[in-house]
């Protein structure tokens, strides 16, 4: 896979990364199989896919450890070296219900994220990350106090650079008065475009990557969701407005319109869908999740795909779907 830069100063990362939290979160977790998700890891470093994104409320706990086991237990010997292992604190999961957001809360107090960086690194089984970012910013602790911390460990060698997650432009600048931004993660694709206004264009100036996660629409962008009833039952989508019954039906335009541009090219929906968001900068890296070889190969083709600027035009044409993200 070609390579891109993550961010003005950042390292050489494969244009497409790799989202894991659906390997042990949310994503019909009674199908949890780690060893073929550790394979899948496996996979993805030698298809350029090096960027490796985790968090420590994923699970909670179980995705870094199904993550560091990969790399470390790889054959033939560990794979830590040749990754950008990404991972994430600042959620909480309060809850035993996988599949409901409310169980989540936000802790971004500075004890909280030296501790927490500690027990990333002993799931993960390295010394040190080389991206730590902020889940969620805490309401309740102010946003410099909070990067503070996460800067603390970038001092100790403990993480490398520090990005933001879900963060409006007057929060990147308050971080960035404390301590340099690397990357901003936050949700882009052909049916959530928020970010393009005024978050991404920001991103772009100040050379700081930006990490579009659910670039395929949570799955739905592929065409393979042709109904509710598609998904497992504890998966964590059917609580989603998009993912009613009448939303999946209305958005299914989007989908075809998608799927009409990737018969022109000889490519599938996700890679259309992902070409698009490439487009969107120089520094954007999307980071799909799956935890099948097959779409990790379907994804990964995805760099290779070259999008007209009539193609561009018809995408970016596209009507916002029907429901709200959450």
């Amino acid at each position: 896979m070609r390579s891109t830069a993550l961010g003005s100063k950042g390292p050489q990362v494969g244009a497409i990364g790799l989202g894991c939290m659906g390997m042990t979160h949310a994503y019909d977790p009674a199908g949890r199989n780690d060893a073929v998700s550790a394979a899948v890891v496996r996979e993805a470093v030698e298809l350029g896919v090096t960027l490796i994104d985790t968090a420590d409320v994923y699970g909670p706990f179980t995705n870094e450890e199904l993550v560091g086991k990969a790399l470390a237990e790889a054959p033939g010997g560990g794979l830590r070296d040749r990754v950008v292992l990404a991972t994430k604190v600042g959620l909480t999961f309060a809850g035993g219900n996988l599949g409901s957001t409310g169980d989540l809360v936000r802790n971004g107090r500075p004890e909280h994220v030296r501790a927490a960086i500690d027990a990333s690194l002993r799931r993960l089984r390295t010394d040190r990350v080389d991206l730590y970012q902020l889940h969620r910013v805490d309401p309740e602790v102010p946003i410099e106090e909070t990067w503070g911390a996460l800067a603390e460990a970038v001092a100790a060698g403990k993480a490398l650079r520090i990005g933001l997650s879900e963060v409006s432009v007057a929060e990147i600048a308050r971080a960035q008065a404390v301590h340099p931004v690397a990357s901003v993660q936050s949700e882009l694709s052909l049916w959530t475009r928020d970010a393009l206004a005024e978050v991404l264009p920001y991103c772009e100036r100040e050379g700081i990557a930006f990490l579009p996660f659910s670039p395929l629409g949570r799955g739905f962008l592929t065409g393979s969701i042709g109904s509710v009833d598609d998904l497992p039952a504890d998966d964590w989508r059917r609580t989603l407005p998009r993912f009613q019954a009448g939303a999946v039906a209305a958005n299914q335009a989007l989908v075809q319109a998608v799927r009409t541009i990737a018969e022109r090219h000889g490519a599938t929906p996700a890679q259309v869908a992902l070409a698009w968001v490439l487009a969107q900068g120089q520094y954007v890296v999307p980071i799909p999740g799956t935890k099948t070889p097959k779409y990790l190969a379907d994804n990964a083709g995805a760099a290779e795909v070259a999008l007209t600027a009539e193609d561009l035009a018809r995408l970016d044409a596209l009507p916002a779907p029907t429901g709200t993200r959450y």
